[in-house]
C-alpha cells in the first residue's frame, strides 16, 4: 500500500529511505554521535537506535543552539538523517541543514506535517520525500 502525504517545506531536498519515527524529540548537541549515528541521550526511549541514514520524524527538536553545529558535523562525516519530517518548525535543524549543503552539497530536507498526517508514518516503512515536499510511504 503507498501513501501520499504533504508537508510544507522549510529546508528543500529529495530524500529517500527508512524512516525512523522517534517518540521524543532528541537533541543533537549531547543525545546523537555524529559518528555512528546514534542517539545517545540515556534518558531517550530510543536510547541507541542508529537514525543516521534514515528519514527521521519526530514531533519538534530538541535545543540547544549548538545542536547545528552536531548536524553539520553529521552531514560532513556521513552520518546525518536523510531528512526531517517535523510537526513544528524548529530553527536550528533547519541552520544545520543549510550550512551543511553550503558546506558539504549535502542537502538534508526538513518539512513541516500536519499533526495528524505525521500520526500515520510508521517507523521502518520506507519513505520518498521530493522537492515540492509529497512524503511517499511504501
Amino acid at each position: 500500500m503507498t501513501d501520499r502525504l504533504q508537508a510544507q517545506v522549510i529546508v528543500e531536498g529529495h530524500a529517500r529511505g527508512p524512516l525512523s519515527v522517534l517518540l521524543e524529540p532528541v537533541s543533537f548537541w549531547g543525545g546523537f554521535d555524529p559518528l555512528t549515528g546514534e542517539i545517545t541521550d540515556v534518558h531517550h526511549p530510543q536510547h541507541g537506535a542508529k537514525i543516521g541514514g534514515t528519514i527521521v520524524a519526530m514531533r519538534s527538536g530538541r535545543g540547544s543552539s549548538s545542536a547545528s553545529s552536531v548536524l553539520l558535523e553529521a552531514v560532513r562525516l556521513g552520518s546525518a538523517p536523510l531528512a526531517f519530517i517535523l510537526t513544528e518548525p524548529d530553527e536550528i535543524l533547519v541552520v544545520g541543514a543549510l550550512v551543511g549543503y553550503e558546506l558539504y552539497g549535502v542537502a538534508t530536507p526538513v518539512l513541516v506535517m500536519d499533526s495528524s498526517d505525521h500520526d500515520h508514518l510508521r517507523n521502518g516503512e520506507f519513505v520518498d520525500i521530493d522537492r515540492e515536499g509529497t512524503v511517499i510511504s511504501r
